[in-house]
């Protein structure tokens, strides 16, 4: 899917989100509820995001240059690192003012509450599905869709707690209801900086074990060590790879070579990858040093049927 296509969706739901969050804080004022100025709160947050997103996208399409030889990538990151903190933030906020409110239940109208819930569900509903239909593989688009994810679920809670306030009168319903969101919210805003946080921190791809990687490529025909692995993630999506690969003498390096790239791409779907392969000196053989082979080793060696030796 074209980075074009993703903006459409991203611009269809912003209009949605800005258009019903004016309408719901003059309501939530009216009705004194803090389940839908909480709801309107975080449909900010959402249009924040979604123009974060935007603006992260078109960053990240432009091309290497200078010290940047990776171009811009991890502004998606980077936006999608705003979004998740956003949202901790939010629901830290929400919990100490819904405990106020528990605490000292002001008067709320239910009924406003119901009306604009329902309201909220459906256009809500319109504007997560228009981000599903853009490519969620990408932390930042998944930023912006989880803030609207739990929007959606926010006015399910509100709609729920007005009709509680509007049949009964009990109204810490609305506190219980802006708590629940806060919950929602703290859920998704640390899933949502716990990955962000993999990638400023160079871990490999959460789907990838860098152990298993070694030994499958130490395994290759010829092959007898594998070491100074690296695996990470230059942004969402696109994982790097780089290893020393030291093979028998007389060996081919570039069918071994090959064959190791062939592997990454089949079976781990990495496109980029740097590998140094070597002939084994003939005197480091069958087990081979690298701290003798190399001036500066690091990380576990792999070698075929041996489980990894740290270095």
């Amino acid at each position: 899917m074209s980075a074009q296509a993703d903006r459409r969706y991203l611009t269809g739901a912003l209009l949605l989100i800005v258009g019903f969050m004016m309408v719901e804080v003059v309501i939530g004022f009216i009705a004194r509820s803090l389940a839908l100025i909480s709801d309107a709160g975080h449909m900010l947050t959402d249009a924040i995001a979604i123009v974060f997103a935007m603006v992260a996208m078109r960053i990240a399409a432009r091309p290497p240059q200078g010290g940047f030889t990776y171009g811009l990538k991890r502004a998606e990151i980077i936006s999608a690192q705003i979004n998740g903190i956003t949202l901790l933030l939010l629901s830290v906020y929400f919990v100490y003012e819904g405990v106020q409110r528990l605490i000292t239940p002001p008067d709320v109208a239910g009924v406003y509450m119901v009306a604009t819930g329902l309201a909220g569900i459906v256009v809500n509903l319109a504007a997560t599905w228009l981000l599903s239909k853009a490519n969620r593989s990408s932390l930042n688009v998944e930023g912006a869709f989880q803030h609207i994810l739990n929007d959606l679920f926010a006015f399910i809670a509100t709609t729920v707690a007005g009709a509680v306030v509007w049949l009964t009168g009990w109204g810490r319903a609305d506190a219980i209801a802006a708590l629940v969101v806060a919950a929602l919210m703290l859920k998704a805003g640390w899933g949502l900086v716990r990955d962000a946080g993999r990638v400023f921190m160079e871990a490999a791809p959460a789907n990838m074990n860098p152990a298993e990687i070694g030994q499958k490529t130490a395994a290759l025909e010829h092959v007898t060590e594998v070491h100074d692995l690296h695996v990470w993630e230059v942004t969402s999506g696109y994982a790097s790879l780089s290893a020393h690969i030291l093979v028998r003498p007389g060996a081919d390096c570039h069918a071994v070579r090959q064959a190791a790239e062939r592997l990454m791409r089949e079976e781990y779907g990495i496109e980029h990858t740097t590998l140094q392969v070597d002939h084994a000196p003939e005197d480091l053989l069958p087990a081979t040093d690298s701290r003798r082979h190399c001036a500066d080793p690091h990380g576990p060696i792999h070698r075929a049927g041996i489980s990894s030796v740290q270095q």
